[in-house]
């Protein structure tokens, strides 16, 4: 056996699903939010097409995780992220060229394909192959990427507002090829295949009174057997009740900061980019804990986090409300977030992961793309946000009884079939 290298490469894989996340959270994720106050006002769009537009992109990348998943199980995840970089690039190009709400959705589309495929599920995918133990810690520390590249909000504003939108957006393609596709090459592969051990350490040298999390299951499961459990369902219905909160928060925060709050669009980039700065903090803190302590205890937790930040910031009487605001759902959101992968790697294995996140993001997006739909459609019929952020914030809270009920799923039985022969249940290394 080869000696084990001074750096484990799990942590390699981990540093560079961060990079590739930080550039997507910087250029769009938080971008888009700053694209639409300018949009807005250039093109007169309501607050429900732009809602539309970036939930069109959640539903879109849900829509694909079946297959995406399915493909990076099958075919490992350095193939799938390096088209997913190049389509992004692309929609980018095709994003700095539009002059309609049609060619608008067209390159939203097409910006949301490459980032679902070189981005979330897929490092994902590739960081639960390479971690059992510290899974929390390494998953935590993929997701920074989320929050460091939200942090640069206010960088991201002072370029659009210097350099115009349309050259942001191309600028934008570039730095994603120059950047992103080079790091892609560091995905791929097994502990095994390099000689290494599952989180860098040799089994003999594990103590015995080592933490073990709750569920930690030796045995995969399929995505046929996952979904066939509790477990798959409470998970997923919980981190979808999560991001409807997340998700009006992304798309709709500088306009709500500078529509009812009076703040300027560089003001507002700031509250923008405090947040993720806290997402940051609650990460550290998540990993952290959850490699020592119940996942589904942390996570309930959090859940009563997002919905009393979303609504200090909904009924802000002065501006100490807003960015009291930041540090709640900041650290709630990055507790969680983390947790939600690991909970299910730590359910359900790690061998047919990407088919079965693939299948759980279906649910997860009513999350994602129902919360910014909800809060734009209120707020163009009520005139404010009020209502919307409300609504939104309670589901959240009720969604915490989600994860009380997402207790561990018997052991899976012996598997139904050979690796391959059945696109759900596909179980071959990414």
């Amino acid at each position: 056996m080869r000696s084990r290298p001074k750096i484990f490469h799990g942590w390699k894989i981990v540093g560079a699903g961060a990079a590739i996340q930080a550039l997507q959270a910087a250029l769009f994720l938080h971008g888009f939010g700053n694209y639409a106050v300018i949009l807005e006002q250039q093109f007169g769009w309501s607050k429900t097409q732009l809602s539309v537009g970036y939930s069109f992109t959640r539903f879109e990348s849900a829509l694909l995780g079946p297959l995406q998943g399915w493909a990076l199980d099958r075919f490992g995840t350095r193939r799938i992220m390096q088209l997913g970089i190049v389509t992004l690039s692309i929609g980018f190009v095709l994003f700095s060229r539009m002059q309609s709400f049609t060619s608008f959705f067209v390159a939203l589309v097409v910006i949301a394909i490459g980032s679902s495929l070189s981005g979330f599920l897929s490092v994902t995918t590739a960081a639960v192959k390479w971690f059992r133990r510290k899974r929390a810690r390494a998953l935590s520390l993929a997701t920074m990427g989320f929050a460091i590249g939200g942090m640069t909000a206010p960088g991201v504003v002072f370029v659009l507002e210097r350099l115009g939108w349309r050259e942001t957006a191309l600028l934008s393609a570039g730095i994603v090829l120059v950047i992103g596709l080079p790091l892609t090459f560091l995905f791929g592969g097994t502990p095994e295949e390099r000689g290494e051990h599952v989180d860098g350490v040799d089994p003999s040298e594990v103590p015995d009174d080592s933490f073990e999390a709750e569920g930690l299951t030796s045995v995969d499961f399929t995505a046929k057997q996952a979904m066939a459990t509790r477990a798959f369902w409470m998970i997923s219905l919980g981190h979808a009740s999560a991001l409807f909160v997340v998700g009006a928060v992304v798309a709709h925060l500088s306009l709500y900061l500078t529509r009812e709050q009076g703040f300027s669009l560089q003001e507002a980039s700031f509250v923008g980019g405090t947040l993720p700065l806290f997402q940051l903090t609650g990460m550290l803190i998540g990993g952290y804990l959850g490699d020592r302590m119940n996942k589904r205890i942390l996570a309930s937790v959090a859940m009563l986090g997002h919905m009393t930040g979303l609504l200090m910031l909904t009924y802000a009487a002065n501006r100490w409300m807003i960015w009291a605001f930041a540090p709640v759902h900041g650290i709630s959101w990055g507790v969680r977030g983390p947790l939600m992968q690991a909970l299910r790697a730590d359910y359900f294995g790690s061998g047919s992961f990407g088919s079965i996140m693939g299948f759980s993001s279906l649910i997860v997006m009513l999350g994602t793309a129902g919360g910014p739909l909800i809060a734009g459609f209120l707020a163009d019929a009520t005139g404010d946000y009020r209502l919307g952020f409300t609504i939104l914030a309670l589901i959240a809270g009720a969604g915490l009884t989600f994860f009380v009920f997402a207790t561990p799923p018997a052991p899976a039985p012996a598997p139904a079939s050979p690796a391959g022969s059945d696109p759900v249940g596909v179980s071959s290394p990414g």
